[in-house]
């Protein structure tokens, strides 16, 4: 088990990506807290990990704000002991319009999810992973942050902010024992966030979505999109022993969409 008696704390647990991340962490011997703002989904998926034979808890909340954040990482102190592994996964895409038409407030939402929440519960368990000089980061960006796409200026603005995060913590933390990576997935077909955005996409330039969808896979190598078990599997090996020689580094599971 790549993951065996690991602490991991994964945000944005509840569906997609995060779900499948939860899951594959707790089939690789960790222990997971998970977290969202919906409790029910949240409690769906621990339940699901419990039924398996694996360890999880769940606590809704609302990684946007600095103060639930100091109560997640609280509560898996309290049931865990410590952090071993943070996987900041939480994330909305915002608005799909032009830049001149996104309010303050709209901008403002999707950085503090995507971007915020990040640093917040990355400063919250930085201390004692560098204390015991062991841990491990793993912060979910996106294509977007190294792609030119229009129509997503606050999420593609986070996303490439959590690169900056980072290498940033990676450059503070590495002599000090922790590894501190991003994955940029491409497109992931079975997600609510994809579906929406591709229906929005549509609407906007009056196509048929299946349509724009199977266009917008033909600029992919692969000609396909990536699944939710294929980041989570890329998720896992960053987070293991296996890649104890990689920090600081953003990894695309993007089919051969970018190249750096």
């Amino acid at each position: 088990m790549a993951l065996k008696d690991q602490i991991a704390l994964i945000t944005g647990a509840g569906r997609g990506i995060g779900r499948a991340i939860a899951r594959r962490f707790a089939a690789e011997g960790a222990a997971v807290l998970l977290t969202a703002r919906t409790a029910t989904e949240i409690a769906s998926v621990a339940q699901e990990i419990q039924l398996a034979g694996g360890r999880a808890e769940c606590l809704a909340a609302d990684v946007a704000r600095h103060d639930e954040c100091q109560r997640i990482v609280a509560a898996a102190t309290r049931l865990f002991g410590r952090v071993d592994i943070l996987v900041n996964n939480a994330g909305m895409f915002g608005p799909v319009r032009p830049a001149q038409e996104i309010t303050t407030q709209e901008w403002n939402e999707v950085l503090a999810v995507n971007l915020s929440s990040a640093f917040y519960l990355s400063q919250l368990v930085l201390p004692e992973m560098c204390a015991r000089s062991s841990g491990a980061i793993l912060n979910i960006s996106s294509v977007a942050a190294k792609a030119a796409f229009g129509l997503n200026v606050p999420y593609a603005s986070s996303k490439a902010g959590l690169l900056g995060l980072t290498r940033s913590l990676a450059a503070e933390t590495a002599r000090k024992g922790v590894r501190v990576n991003a994955l940029c997935p491409g497109p992931v077909a079975e997600t609510r966030m994809s579906k929406e955005l591709g229906e929005a996409l549509a609407e906007r330039a009056g196509v048929d979505p299946s349509e724009m969808f199977r266009q917008f896979l033909q600029g992919i190598l692969q000609g396909r999109a990536q699944t939710a078990d294929e980041i989570a599997a890329a998720a896992v090996f960053l987070c293991s022993q296996e890649a104890s020689a990689i920090t600081g580094q953003s990894i695309n599971v993007d089919g051969g969409m970018s190249f750096y």
